[in-house]
């Protein structure tokens, strides 16, 4: 049973049927389309009798990938502390209503914390990356080209799955997306270093958020601009 779901699921053409599927969940609520795709997702992981490598995950978490994710991390920051303003200022003002609770809430921040490392940091690189953007990749002839012309499809599609963040916020996510995409070409088997430095960029975010700190920096760098 387990084969025929696992060849049925690795068909080529199912990772676009399932992409224009999921979207459809989106009447329902916003957060089904993100299940519906981690679903498909974990079914082919657990008819592979779980071999990871199929999505990228090839290699363990050590000191190395750490410091590296650190980096990154630092690097996204400062480029993003420009970047985001700028769009800002051109786009309006990101609508961060979806997480505003946690302002001054360490309950709610803590809470919204655990799930973000989950389902945000781990989940949707497993899925935008670790599948979609692999599945595409090889869809399209697994050359080079294919899977830059996939790190943009899926970035897209990922940049308009934060619709509820207004303009602005599709266009941050689609930069940072397709950035972070191209860290996953470099080592297509090291999709943890992606999951480290999603979990590291939103631990700043949140962070910020909670503090009330991400309004000053915003506008002390427009300012600059």
């Amino acid at each position: 049973m387990k084969t025929k779901i696992y060849n049925t699921l690795k068909k080529p053409y199912i990772v676009i049927l399932i992409m224009l599927i999921a979207p459809l969940f989106g009447f329902i609520d916003r957060n089904f389309v993100f299940f519906f795709g981690l679903g498909i997702a974990f079914t082919i992981l657990w008819s592979s009798n779980f071999d990871w490598s199929k999505f990228g995950i090839g290699q363990k978490i050590n000191r190395k990938i750490v410091y590296k994710s650190l980096l990154l991390t630092a690097l996204f920051f400062i480029g993003f502390s420009i970047i985001d303003p700028i769009i800002e200022y051109y786009l309006g003002d990101f609508d961060l209503s979806s997480v505003e609770d946690i302002r001054g809430n360490l309950i709610g921040y803590i809470v919204i914390m655990i799930i973000m490392w989950i389902f945000a940091a781990f989940g949707e690189e497993f899925l935008f990356r670790g599948y979609y953007m692999k599945a595409l990749a090889e869809l399209f002839g697994n050359s080079n080209i294919s899977w830059v012309f996939s790190a943009i499809i899926t970035s897209l599609y990922f940049g308009v799955s934060h619709i509820y963040q207004g303009v602005s916020g599709v266009v941050s996510v689609f930069i940072w997306s397709l950035t972070i995409s191209l860290l996953f070409i470099k080592n297509r088997q090291n999709l943890l270093l992606l999951v480290l430095v999603h979990g590291f960029s939103d631990t700043i975010g949140l962070t910020l958020i909670y503090l009330n700190k991400e309004v000053f920096i915003f506008e002390w760098i427009q300012q600059l601009i």
